[in-house]
């Protein structure tokens, strides 16, 4: 149905353009997905904060922050079972031979979990709009007052691969001191080495033992995701190809980002601390420091 070889998601990239996406919005099979989540780092906000509702056309809602989450979790938003998520994005309308684009009102923030989220469970064509809300926006694109609804007729079969791609809090523990797989934390410096508190309350400031630190921020520029050749500048200092990389962050949101950078890089021994700090850093037996 569709030919992504000759676009710009040739060699493995997945991320598509505003152009990509606004010349194939009538393509049978395409459908989009607005994944945003409300920013809590500071110098990020969404572009529907200062101005009237906006929504690509056609865009139906993916909220895996009150919805398509593990439910009764006291973490943030964690990755659900196979049944929960199949049930809501068959609601949604996902079928297996469905391409998906997914985006948010931010730039490049919430998106790319979304993104992990379905690789996780088995779809491989899934990509992330670069620049999301606000790149469509400024190329002038059309928009909606109101997202589309799910047609409640998918038959996306989840095939469920989080134990891989995403991991847990004794997984990490035992990767400390594996020299095989490398700790990044998406965190700010500040936050990083305990000199600034964190959003969420009661948690304890500072970072894992060996762990690396890369703000996410600096994957970024003016909204999207930066060159591969910086990419690849940013990640080799920090890790090699042969090592597994997994990412934490303060809730499993921005880790996701660094993964998605990670991809584009050319890693693919990738995984993300779906708790996070958000759980590592809760008074536990779980290690912590600060330089």
């Amino acid at each position: 149905m569709f030919n992504t070889s000759t676009t710009d998601t040739a060699g493995g990239s997945a991320l598509v353009s505003v152009n990509w996406l606004a010349s194939r919005l009538e393509q049978d099979g395409l459908i989009i997905l607005d994944a945003s989540v409300p920013p809590v780092v500071p110098g990020f906000t969404s572009i529907n904060d200062n101005r009237q509702f906006a929504a690509i056309p056609g865009a139906r809602r993916f909220d895996y922050d009150r919805e398509i989450c593990k439910p009764n979790s006291s973490l943030p938003h964690m990755m659900p079972g196979s049944d929960l998520f199949q049930e809501k994005v068959r609601d949604i309308g996902v079928h297996r031979d469905s391409l998906l684009v997914v985006y948010d009102d931010v730039g490049l923030y919430a998106s790319p979990r979304a993104w992990w989220m379905f690789k996780a469970m088995g779809l491989d064509s899934v990509f992330v709009l670069d620049g999301g809300l606000p790149a469509w926006i400024e190329a002038n694109m059309d928009v909606a007052s109101e997202y589309a609804p799910g047609t409640g007729d998918g038959d996306f079969e989840a095939r469920e691969d989080s134990d891989r791609l995403f991991c847990d809090a004794e997984t990490v523990l035992v990767a400390l001191d594996d020299p095989a797989t490398q700790i990044v934390d998406a965190r700010s410096e500040g936050r990083f080495k305990g000199l600034e508190p964190e959003p969420r309350p009661r948690l304890r400031g500072g970072h894992m033992p060996n762990a690396s630190n890369l703000p996410f921020g600096w994957v970024i520029e003016q909204g999207r995701l930066k060159s591969v050749p910086q990419l690849r500048s940013l990640f080799q200092d920090l890790i090699s190809e042969d090592q597994k990389l997994i990412t934490s962050c303060g809730s499993g949101i921005t880790a996701c980002v660094l993964t998605l950078a990670a991809w584009e890089a050319g890693y693919r021994k990738l995984s993300v601390y779906d708790g996070s700090w958000a759980e590592w850093g809760s008074p536990s037996h779980l290690p912590v420091v600060t330089e």
